[in-house]
């Protein structure tokens, strides 16, 4: 057992290392049409940046552009990862976290990857759900607000094409019937197609990465 803890300790003594090292080039050169990118490396620890994630303090807004006022749309959502205006305005959110654990998603190679996605705000169990937005008053607040879509599986990606709302799951994608204004789908919608990963799913947060 103390073996394990040491081992552990030690993995996640070299991921902080990681998160510490810095780019050895700047980034500039690695913009643009014809950027100039250095070569591959290869490495037992990675090199890893990570954002923490720290929210907006009370009464703090972003600084808009002269002329322009910038409010909160909506807060305390749940580990909101993707944003898609529908053609109405509606706004939907994936609140998406971890997929579930399997047995293959568990031990100290997991245990430090969650350290670091805790760092980013994540390693919290997923909402699952795509929630919509409505702005009926148009002040710039969300003044309704429901679950549009619940019980999926760490969703990410949507797209809406003509009355067919595609959703993509962590496993799969999936169809749903939408009509303009419906502010939830009880359906438990058609699998499109399989996104086989194995057994071991990539995290949303990864992903978007």
């Amino acid at each position: 057992m103390n073996f394990r803890f040491l081992i552990s300790a030690l993995l996640a003594t070299l991921s902080l290392v990681a998160c510490a090292q810095t780019a050895a080039t700047p980034p500039m050169p690695g913009f643009g049409a014809q950027p100039t990118l250095p070569a591959p490396q290869t490495a037992l620890i990675p090199t890893v940046n990570i954002a923490p994630a720290i929210g907006w303090p009370e009464g703090g807004l972003p600084r808009g552009a002269a002329g322009t006022q910038v409010t909160a749309f909506a807060r305390d959502l749940d580990h909101p990862r993707w944003l898609y205006v529908l053609p109405n305005g509606d706004v939907l959110v994936a609140e998406s976290n971890t997929p579930r654990q399997t047995e293959e998603t568990k031990g100290i190679k997991a245990w430090v990857m969650g350290l670091a996605m805790k760092r980013a705000g994540a390693g919290v169990l997923s909402a699952n759900r795509v929630t919509l937005l409505r702005d009926t008053d148009g002040d710039g607040v969300a003044d309704v607000r429901s679950v549009l879509l619940g019980g999926l599986n760490s969703p990410f990606g949507m797209a809406l094409v003509g009355q067919q709302l595609f959703v993509a799951n962590t496993d799969a994608v999936r169809r749903f019937v939408y009509a303009e204004g419906d502010t939830h789908l009880a359906s438990l919608g058609i699998k499109v197609v399989d996104l086989p990963a194995g057994d071991i799913k990539q995290r949303p947060s990864q992903a978007g990465q």
